[in-house]
């Protein structure tokens, strides 16, 4: 179970820097190709791969800040480049006429998640040139004799690597869109299994839902030991925006790491997803000037620790209301209320913000 673990860690995280994973592996193919076309004496291939590697280097970067439809372009560019140049220089015989193929499934898999819709008649686009690309070379260059003459060893070399670039290049994206595929199906099936009447946990965060939560705080009233308890209100800001932005897929990322985030802080506590983008935090047996420090810290986490979600880091932040457990709460519904209408006051000044008093009589709470 523990190496399942590990490999599920790492598919995961390739699956989410799959751009990053790419362009590093281009970074290193061309790196290894300057050494070889040094080697040969294959001078202009030499300076070649010495731009090809800087190229790379900015396409990390891109992919850093979540530019990827010009890496997408670079990569497509500098290989179909690369493949005319190296064949026009080391021969057919080299196989650099390989790199065509193995940036076929990159062409498929970044482009079907790139663009959607008609869009996707430019994956159709790109492959009709890729193949075209192809054709040329054999027609112009499967006979003709190369503008040097590679030995034996290298040339061997430059073959045999192409080769196993493509090779391995087919593999690679085939069993990252199994696994992704594997990972929606499986994620699909735990949801069914805990829509029930009865069900106590919600399905996206397993955090508690409001038929898990309320009994926990209901208790805590009606206990004779201790009934001190504090209640926090978080509602995600501009959560909508975020959805609109980069899609619901990327909504519900952003959903389980913030809820990873509170739950890590704020462990022994009962955590709800009280509906949407709301979060509700029963901070038992906290004295409530420790609570309003533990929630500013909340917040400021959050803020300062972006979701990653493809390589595009997702700024979110958390407006929190919070209200201490007094005796003229008679329901739970009462002090949740009280800390959802500071939430809701909160949101109306400014967002990002922890309101722990009442300023003013603010309007009756609504969903953003």
């Amino acid at each position: 179970m523990k190496n399942k673990s590990i490999i599920e860690n790492i598919m995961h995280f390739l699956l989410h820097n799959s751009f990053t994973f790419t362009v590093a592996v281009m970074f290193f193919v061309h790196a290894v190709l300057l050494g070889i076309s040094w080697y040969a004496g294959v001078k202009p291939l030499v300076n070649f791969n010495i731009v090809s590697v800087i190229i790379y280097i900015f396409c990390i970067l891109l992919c850093k800040y979540g530019h990827i439809l010009p890496v997408y372009i670079s990569i497509f560019s500098e290989v179909t480049v690369y493949a005319i140049v190296s064949v026009s220089y080391t021969g057919w015989e080299c196989g650099a006429y390989y790199f065509l193929f193995s940036i076929i499934p990159i062409i498929l898999y970044f482009g079907c998640f790139l663009f959607k819709g008609q869009q996707r008649w430019i994956i159709v686009g790109l492959l009709t040139v890729n193949l075209a690309m192809f054709v040329f070379l054999f027609i112009g260059f499967s006979e003709a004799k190369p503008i040097y003459e590679v030995p034996y060893g290298p040339k061997t070399f430059y073959y045999v690597f192409s080769a196993l670039a493509m090779v391995l290049s087919v593999i690679f994206y085939n069993v990252i869109y199994i696994y992704s595929s594997e990972f929606e199906m499986t994620s699909l099936e735990e949801k069914n299994e805990k829509l029930s009447l009865d069900a106590q946990e919600d399905a996206l965060t397993s955090l508690l839902n409001r038929r898990g939560f309320l009994p926990q705080v209901a208790a805590l009233m009606n206990s004779t030991h201790s009934n001190h308890f504090c209640i926090a209100f978080l509602d995600i800001d501009n959560f909508k925006r975020i959805n609109d932005s980069y899609g619901h897929d990327c909504g519900d990322e952003v959903l389980r790491h913030i809820s990873k985030l509170i739950k890590k802080e704020m462990q022994g506590c009962d955590i709800c997803r009280w509906g949407g983008e709301e979060f509700v935090i029963l901070l038992k047996d906290y004295d409530f000037t420790v609570a309003k420090q533990k929630m500013e810290y909340i917040r400021s986490s959050i803020e300062a620790t972006p979701t990653i979600f493809y390589n595009k880091r997702i700024t979110a932040t958390v407006t929190i209301g919070l209200e201490e457990y007094k005796d003229i709460y008679h329901e739970p519904e009462e002090v949740i209320k009280k800390a959802d209408a500071r939430m809701y006051y909160g949101k109306q000044h400014g967002k990002n913000i922890l309101i722990y008093e009442d300023t003013e009589e603010p309007e009756s709470p609504a969903s953003e």
